[in-house]
């Protein structure tokens, strides 16, 4: 099986199974997909929506149909030329006594075989913790849940099991606290809680336990396991060990080994205690799976890659055997390369204002950090400390240094580490790990105060020698280890899940691998960035919608048109504003008609507001769940530890006065006005967007559904079920004349994206050399509009590429989708590429209308020409 050429992200659950992916087969082939890519197939807990909850690594989820449906599908795929990319969880499990080895280590705590296989400190400062697994899934603080009967004790139907039952879950309870011989049903009278003696010996049989019930809301303070980000419902595996790599990759190798799967996305890998030597270990034990395989299946290498974040000038550790990340950094950098750069700071100052804080994003970034290090991770933050403390009583050089003060300068320095870690393992840091400790160094010393030669200045660079990863010392490392654990958690909730929620300007690059600094992209900084992926991340995922997105990519593109008035848009939007309920803030507001203005269906009439209330009142309820997710997320009136009842009710009403007051439907229809003439516009960019996708060095990742329009909200709403009829329907209708595809209604209704993704896929699969093998030349514009142009020519052994596309000029080419190419095309005239003068002249046709184009002896291209019908072109020869 070859490497993959384009691929297809799945969501698989018990309502779309394997068998429900294996019915999707003939139209993801026809589509031009070479593989499918699978959410994770491993069994989790029941009734999950994503599969990140793996409760056994060794099974095939039989609520996706189990290994049967799995092979199935493979069948079906390969019999049509597709095969199959996994995603797997090394990273967490469920903690879930549904989980058999959660459940064992609950029940025989240090003892239980499994005991080393999570991330579990045995060694609690906390002495009621010690030996013990905290558990904070009370409701309630421990004393009050036992008085209301929330914790009680429970016998199975032929009293051999004891169990704890809490709010409905059960328990392991340890056989050492069992009495022998005990009647049960006596036994549960004797510790029936509704009774003071009962509860009185309740509570010291849990005592008795090897783990401690708490109220959920100590998570955060006394947790002694390492959990996913600061999800309690997920604990750390400790994948180092081989033992539990081999446990947790057994089913996937032998897959692989099989011809099952053809590759696999690796979640999370920032997790890992040593993302590096996984990798190794990992391509090492594929390699030998591989050797298993059948010849018609054999493959030059299994294809690998990681779900890796990316800041602005941080690059891909070149020491990981990887083909890449999964694609957030293409997501964003084609995000950017949309937006206008002198529209920043018109959006920012407005922004400001609205605010009241003038803080640059970096300021507010730094203090959502100090506010989860304070309030999310403070347990993960004094285990750190405690390491440091070890290290320094250890030296008489440093054994003055106090807990108290290690944490004070420790935090300041966590809270202005840049990245979301460092990788400090073979032989210490490498110069990226140099580089980005030595900013977060000055970043502490900055906000410290700390001067040269001054006790926090000592401090820091003691901190930054501790954790520079060379010395081999078990508690150095034990130290470094709790590290770089942290701060990736720390990063993804501090920059995507709080200033992104609480920091507006314009919404469209607030989104998962962004800077909050990063407004846009220079074309020249662009193509940099694309020739750089084909020389060392050729097979890389390029991506613009994903499972995790906060919006979809259509919503993306056609804010950032704004960016092309963004005067006229802040006059609009400061009117909206004053004219809705004065509930949430000016700022909040500002963000809701964002999304209002983003997410307005474009195949809806501004009457739809009077027309198809609901329709629209649905509409209405998705827009309420993204704002209260917003609203929760970033922290500032409400969050999901502290909901504030108030503040939520008048955001909703707010919402509620859009559809059922007369004027608050009047603003409603004036929004919604704004929004379609917008919308030619944001599928312009959406076009361009597309385009590069598909066509610029790596491979192409599809989201489910998005061939099609993609307005979808943060999830779980970009996970909502995917209308295959309608889109297998539109796909056999586009297979005919691009002209009838590039009508106004096949534009509103995105068939126009679902042709062109199958047209360039198509090309893809006809000439693959160029996109596989190909070298990035820039193609330079000249003429009036030649700033508006990106070209790029991928060449191989005589076969070219020509990829065209448009930027920060979609309001004047909005006519390509309202039924005016002519006055679009008009856009382009006396604008022209001129082709590289070295070697011949190519002979090029355009990939999606089959035209052939005319280049003059001078290698210029008109643009007028090649850009007749569309903003966006791919040309061929060869």
């Amino acid at each position: 099986m070859s490497a993959p050429r384009a691929t297809a992200r799945l969501q698989l659950h018990a309502g779309f199974t394997l068998d429900d992916a294996c019915a999707q087969v003939d139209y993801y082939a026809n589509l031009g997909v070479s593989h499918l890519y699978l959410s994770p197939i491993t069994r989790a807990r029941a009734g999950s929506t994503h599969g990140y909850d793996v409760i056994d690594h060794a099974v095939v989820n039989p609520e996706l149909g189990g290994e049967p449906a799995l092979l199935r599908l493979a069948h079906a795929g390969r019999a049509r030329g597709l095969g199959l990319i996994a995603d797997i969880v090394p990273n967490h499990m469920a903690a879930h006594p549904s989980n058999a080895w959660w459940r064992d280590v609950l029940a025989h705590g240090p003892a239980s075989a499994w005991s080393r296989y999570f991330d579990i400190d045995w060694e609690s400062p906390t002495p009621a913790l010690r030996g013990k697994v905290l558990l904070p899934v009370l409701p309630e603080p421990y004393g009050v849940s036992l008085e209301r009967g929330v914790v009680r004790l429970h016998w199975d139907a032929d009293g051999s099991v004891a169990e704890l039952d809490v709010s409905g879950q059960r328990y392991p309870v340890a056989a050492a606290s069992l009495p022998r011989g005990a009647e049960p049903q006596a036994w549960l009278r004797e510790h029936d809680p509704a009774q003071p003696a009962g509860r009185r010996r309740l509570h010291e049989l849990l005592e008795r336990q090897h783990y401690r019930l708490a109220w959920w809301r100590t998570a955060p303070d006394q947790i002694n396991w390492r959990r996913f980000f600061e999800i309690s419902e997920l604990v750390g595996v400790r994948v180092e060990e081989e033992a539990v790599f081999d446990a947790v990759h057994a089913l996937v190798l032998r897959l692989y080994a099989q011809g099952v799967l053809d590759g696999l996305r690796v979640d999370h890998i920032d997790g890992l205690a040593s993302p590096g030597a996984y990798l190794r270990s990992l391509s090492r034990s594929l390699a030998d799976a591989g050797a298993n395989r059948l010849a018609p299946l054999q493959q030059a290498r299994p294809y690998l890659v990681v779900e890796k974040i990316l800041a602005q000038d941080e690059a891909l550790d070149p020491r990981w055997q990887t083909d890449g990340t999964t694609g957030y950094d293409f997501m964003d950098q084609a995000g950017a390369l949309l937006h206008a750069p002198q529209a920043e700071t018109t959006l920012r100052t407005f922004w400001e204002a609205l605010t009241d804080d003038p803080r640059p994003p970096r300021e507010q970034l730094r203090a959502a950090r100090m506010r989860m290090l304070d309030r999310h991770f403070p347990a993960e933050r004094q285990a750190l400390v405690r390491s440091l403390e070890h290290l320094a009583v250890q030296d008489e050089r440093t054994r003055d240094w106090s807990a108290n003060a290690i944490d004070r300068v420790l935090t300041a320095w966590l809270a202005a580490f840049p990245v979301y870690r460092t990788y400090a393992e073979d032989q210490g840091s490498n110069a990226a790990d140099v580089h980005w400790r030595a900013i977060a160094t000055a970043g502490a010393a900055a906000s410290l105060d700390a001067r040269e030669g001054s006790a926090d200045a000592m401090l820091l660079a003691q901190i930054d020698l501790w954790l520079d990863g060379a010395s081999s010392s078990v508690d150095v490392q034990a130290a470094l280890r709790r590290f770089q654990q942290l701060t990736p958690p720390l990063a993804a909730k501090a920059l995507e899940d709080t200033l992104f929620y609480r920091y507006g300007p314009l919404l469209s690059r607030n989104e998962v691998g962004a800077s909050p600094d990063g407004f846009s992209l220079s074309a020249d900084d662009f193509h940099a960035l694309c020739a750089s992926r084909a020389r060392t991340h050729p097979r890389a995922m390029l991506a613009t919608a994903t499972h995790d997105h906060k919006r979809g990519e259509d919503i993306r593109a056609r804010l950032a048109a704004l960016t092309e008035m963004p005067e006229r848009w802040l006059q609009a939007a400061s009117g909206w504003i004053d004219a809705l309920p004065p509930g949430p803030t000016r700022a909040d507001r500002y963000m809701l008609i964002q999304t209002l203005v983003g997410a307005w269906p474009p195949e809806w009439d501004v009457d739809q507001v009077e027309r198809e209330p609901d329709a629209l009142r649905e509409w209405i309820g998705r827009i309420g769940q993204w704002q209260l997710k917003a609203l929760r997320e970033a922290k500032l009136h409400t969050s999901w530890t502290d909901p504030a009842p108030a503040y939520e009710t008048a955001a909703q009403e707010t919402l509620a006065y859009l559809i059922d007051d007369a004027q608050g439907r009047q603003l409603l229809a004036g929004i919604a006005a704004f929004a379609r003439r917008l919308a030619p516009a944001g599928m312009v960019n959406s076009y361009s967007q597309t385009l590069l996708r598909n066509t610029l060095p790596g491979v192409p990742d599809l989201y489910q559904g998005t061939e099609l329009w993609d307005f979808s909200l943060v999830d779980p709403d970009n996970r909502r079920p995917v209308d295959y009829g309608l889109r297998a329907s539109l796909l056999g209708e586009s297979s005919g004349d691009l002209d009838m595809n590039l009508s106004a209604a096949a534009w509103r209704k995105g068939q126009v994206k679902q042709a062109l993704i199958h047209r360039l896929l198509t090309a893809r699969q006809r000439l693959p050399g160029p996109f596989v093998e190909g070298d990035c030349v820039r193609v330079h514009a000249e003429g009036p509009q030649a700033a508006h142009a990106l070209a790029v020519l991928r060449r191989h052994e005589g076969q070219h590429a020509l990829i065209i596309a448009s930027r920060l000029c979609a309001l004047p080419l909005a006519g390509y989708a309202s039924d005016d190419s002519a006055g679009a095309r008009a856009f382009w005239a006396d604008t022209v590429l001129r082709l590289p003068g070295d070697g011949p002249r190519p002979s090029l046709h355009d990939a999606l209308t089959g035209r052939r184009l005319r280049t003059a002896a001078d290698g210029v291209l008109p643009l007028a020409e090649v850009l007749r019908d569309a903003p966006a072109a791919l040309c061929l020869s060869g």
